[in-house]
């Protein structure tokens, strides 16, 4: 009978879950990662096994490819995005559809970024280590949301008027999804499209920031 005893992770370790539907992909991004003691590592090898996972485990991250069995990454991250459960997870995109319009697809579905692959692992870790990051910056002053009451498209705050910061135009709204830990920790992610054709923007309530996408 093997009494090897498996230790859980320290308390201090955030979970990044890796979804691949490659093995040698998830390995070579896994032993890197666990390189870091500030990070615990579980792997999916398809689109339904990692909703279960992130679900149960809550990771503070969510890598993934786009092409995946039984769910695509596309359909993964929407999914991510409105759970209560998972929707505050940072997402990262790492895929081998270089396309303008997948990649315009997966920030749309709510990526927080996305790399092109071939992608080394060191590349990676940065972007995970920054993703996380900034999800936790403080508010940088703007004006705070109106409130309302949920409804049928789950919009929590009533967007703000939002100008391009490319050429100052004023921006369509596009949607709006919300999530989060409880109904204490909810938070709301915007998109808007400039008129003007300067692209698509996301504002994240809980930062209070516009940023491209």
């Amino acid at each position: 009978m093997d009494n090897t005893i498996i230790s859980p992770a320290p308390a201090a370790q955030r979970v990044a879950l890796l979804v691949d539907g490659d093995a040698d992909t998830r390995r070579l991004y896994a032993e890197y990662l666990r390189l870091s003691s500030a990070w615990a590592v579980d792997e999916a090898a398809d689109g339904r096994e990692a909703l279960a996972k992130a679900i149960s485990r809550r990771p503070a991250v969510v890598v993934t490819e786009t092409r995946l069995p039984g769910m695509s990454g596309f359909d993964l991250c929407q999914l991510l995005r409105s759970d209560t459960l998972t929707a505050g997870a940072s997402i990262i995109v790492v895929t081998g559809d270089a396309l303008e319009n997948d990649i315009r697809r997966a920030r749309m579905s709510g990526a927080d970024t996305v790399l092109v692959k071939p992608c080394l692992p060191e590349r990676l870790y940065a972007e995970i280590q920054r993703v996380v990051d900034r999800a936790t910056e403080p508010s940088d002053g703007l004006a705070s949301p109106t409130p309302s009451r949920l409804d049928s498209d789950t919009r929590h705050f009533t967007p703000p008027a939002a100008h391009c910061p490319s050429c100052d135009a004023l921006m369509r709204y596009v949607r709006s999804h919300t999530g989060g830990v409880g109904t204490r920790l909810r938070e709301q992610w915007d998109y808007f499209e400039c008129t003007a054709g300067c692209g698509t923007f996301q504002f994240r309530q809980r930062t209070r920031k516009l940023r491209k996408v």
